[in-house]
């Protein structure tokens, strides 16, 4: 699976911002995707994530401000977005594109990643 990110910038507060990740290869496996994020000397942390079952989860910090959304109509390319909305300085961060493949016989799990793309919201 290989994972292609696009979008990211510089916005002011209060302002939105689209983030999109394009995902090609043999998808069969791939159970979620979504989107992480990473402050410099701070571990990666979960964004939102959207499960093939239309399950979603979002960070507290974020819920109720950013959306996710996937399309996986082709089975050979799937995409998922995130909508930012009321942006803060606090979001400022590398936002990394994700999916995962579950293998439900051995409960083995597998991530790729994206390229990070730069977000900064200014004060």
């Amino acid at each position: 699976v290989q994972l292609q990110a696009s979008g990211g910038g510089f916005v002011k507060n209060g302002e939105s911002l689209r983030l999109s990740c394009e995902a090609t290869g043999i998808m069969s496996k791939v159970n979620s995707m979504g989107w992480y994020r990473q402050v410099l000397g701070k571990e990666r942390g979960l964004v939102a994530i959207r499960r093939r079952d239309g399950g979603t989860v979002f960070s507290g910090s974020v819920k109720g401000r950013f959306t996710i959304s996937t399309d996986n109509r082709d089975s050979a390319r799937n995409t998922v977005d995130l909508r930012m909305d009321s942006l803060k300085p606090e979001d400022t961060a590398v936002y990394f594109c994700n999916a995962q493949e579950y293998d439900g016989t051995t409960h083995q799990a597998t991530d790729y990643w994206g390229q990070g793309t730069q977000v900064t919201v200014s004060s």
